[in-house]
């Protein structure tokens, strides 16, 4: 019995495994300790993190699932996946739920959940089926940068009407994943062009529509209501298509202000959130003040999910946080050495967006915690308190696992002609 289980392997890459495991492993952890307004509320100290555990544990429950399905059956999936996206996200803008002034989450028998989180998944399987599909020997064929953009601008827009850093995440990836599928330069040249005409002419709406004093206190805010109105109402159709540029534009104000301020003149009402971020990160002496002694986690509202980095720095110090971001790089390396070791083209590509996917919103969520970034509602992936992004999170390491564990690689034609020559010389 024992020299069966001493046989027994883990399928997939043990490396991946290890990083999952030791993310799960410090979620749980910081989501209890982060999670104090939230058990205020519930009356319940261990509610949250319990709800918490149960989601990862599913999560992981899913995860397996897709680590025994064979890459070549995600296949299957991408024309269905696309067409439910784009069903849920337009649903999602006409009877989705409000949270925070951002339509993001659609409930359904019960569940709430985000279809961006769908959208994203289906958009990099279509684009790794599309690159792998017109690889030539000079590179991709120049008809596949066409079609990804026939695919992934509908959802990215449809997600940016609600959630413009998740959208700008997943078409980085998506720019990315074209220059590693071998998208002929000039075509990404005159990409990257165009978005930043694009991303120029944003700006100028969003700050010509925007209400800066969207970010006063709310009385202030009821004054100026007509105003706002009647100001929406000038713009028309763009109102409409940047309903949501109050938020961005105080944010980006907020953000590009680098005005010196007195401790004690800090306004900790209306910045809130960052204020209490730099506070936390401030507080921890490099060394951290240890697990489950955090303080600004009772005065940051979102300290279990957008913020729950700062709260990392806060208990574990420097060393905390820099493992952290280490354990998301390692993902990445690890998950392009998986990536390079496969003998077809979309097995790699896939998995190559999905960590690109992951690591992105990390390193986002990092740098919004440290005040490099504005402020976005962008969870940290694997670490964060979540429902949708949790399961599909660890959906997504799934796939990486299964690629790792079924995909064909360059090496097997060798090894088992090598192992047949064994067993003759043997015989």
């Amino acid at each position: 019995m024992f020299d069966k289980l001493t046989r027994l392997k883990i399928k997939g890459d043990g490396i991946i495994w290890m990083v999952f495991f030791l993310l799960c492993i410090i979620s749980v952890l910081e989501v209890y300790s982060a999670s104090s307004s939230l058990t205020y509320k519930a009356g319940n100290y261990w509610k949250p993190v319990l709800y918490h555990t149960v989601l990862l544990l599913f999560g992981v429950g899913f995860m397996i699932v897709t680590m025994n399905i064979k890459c070549k059956y995600f296949k299957i999936v991408t024309p269905f996946a696309l067409l439910l996206s784009l069903i849920m996200l337009i649903a999602v803008l006409v009877v989705g739920q409000s949270t925070n002034g951002a339509q993001r989450w659609i409930g359904l028998f019960g569940i709430q959940f985000q279809p961006s989180e769908i959208g994203k998944g289906a958009v990099i399987l279509a684009e790794a089926q599309i690159l792998s599909a017109m690889q030539t020997i000079d590179g991709a064929d120049r008809r596949a940068f066409r079609y990804i953009l026939y695919i992934s601008l509908p959802i990215v827009f449809l997600i940016a009407m609600e959630n413009l850093s998740t959208a700008a995440l997943l078409f980085l990836t998506v720019i990315i994943m074209m220059f590693i599928g071998r998208v002929p330069k000039q075509q990404l040249g005159r990409l990257l062009g165009v978005l930043t005409l694009l991303a120029a002419f944003g700006f100028a709406m969003v700050m010509l529509i925007g209400n800066e004093q969207e970010k006063t206190a709310s009385a202030e805010k009821m004054n100026m209501t007509e105003q706002v109105t009647e100001k929406k109402e000038e713009t028309g159709i763009l109102s409409k298509v940047f309903h949501r540029a109050d938020t961005w534009k105080a944010r980006i104000i907020d953000f590009m202000d680098h005005t010196e301020v007195a401790p004690e003149d800090v306004d900790l009402d209306k910045d809130a959130q960052k204020s209490h971020a730099k506070i936390a990160i401030a507080s921890s002496n490099i060394v951290g003040k240890g697990p489950g002694n955090s303080v600004e986690r009772d005065f940051l509202s979102q300290a279990f999910s957008d913020f729950i980095y700062a709260i990392i720095i806060e208990e574990m110090g420097i060393f905390g946080a820099a493992v952290v971001c280490l354990l998301y790089i390692i993902l990445l390396f690890r998950t392009a050495t998986i990536a390079n070791r496969c003998a077809n083209a979309f097995p790699a590509l896939l998995i190559m967006g999905i960590a690109l996917l992951l690591v992105t919103q990390a390193m986002f969520n990092m740098a919004v915690a440290v005040g490099l970034a504005p402020v976005t509602g962008q969870p940290l992936p694997l670490i964060s308190k979540g429902g949708t992004s949790t399961i599909v999170n660890c959906i997504y390491v799934g796939i990486i696992l299964s690629v790792s564990y079924t995909a064909k690689r360059k090496d097997e034609p060798t090894e088992k002609k090598t192992t047949a020559k064994m067993a003759l010389a043997t015989a």
